[in-house]
């Protein structure tokens, strides 16, 4: 009886976490559809505006990149390109492997990001809130 309560609980818990993740992801898809973004094309900008902001390689590589947002490699692609057709990330060639890709912010793209980021961290504020 109580490895089932336990269980339950468990599960409740599960479910609470998927609850939030789904309000918060369409919360962020709302605000940020205002600025032209949805919440998958926010943090590929975040994830590239933080490497610049450690002094690091300006670019990364679409492997990297992946490693840190949760979207398949194939989704992640389609997004990127969609990026760069609105002038916000550009792609260029991998010096140390000519088969990768580099994806870096654009000034456009960094403009837009300074813009929306106190927008989805008040978001994530307001959703996350205790």
């Amino acid at each position: 009886m109580v490895a089932k309560k336990a269980e339950q609980a468990l599960v409740t818990r599960w479910r609470g976490i998927l609850a939030l993740h789904a309000r918060t992801q369409c919360e962020l898809d709302r605000v940020l559809h205002r600025h032209g973004l949805c919440a998958s094309d926010f943090e590929v900008l975040d994830v590239l505006a933080e490497r610049r902001g450690r002094g690091g390689s300006c670019a990364f590589r679409v492997q990297e990149i992946s490693e840190r947002v949760h979207l398949s490699q194939s989704a992640l692609s389609r997004l990127v390109a969609r990026l760069e057709r609105d002038g916000l990330v550009e792609r260029g060639l991998c010096a140390e492997d000519r088969r990768g890709v580099r994806v870096s912010l654009t000034a456009k793209g960094r403009a837009l990001y300074g813009e929306v980021l106190p927008v989805q961290r008040a978001v994530l504020t307001r959703m996350l809130a205790d």
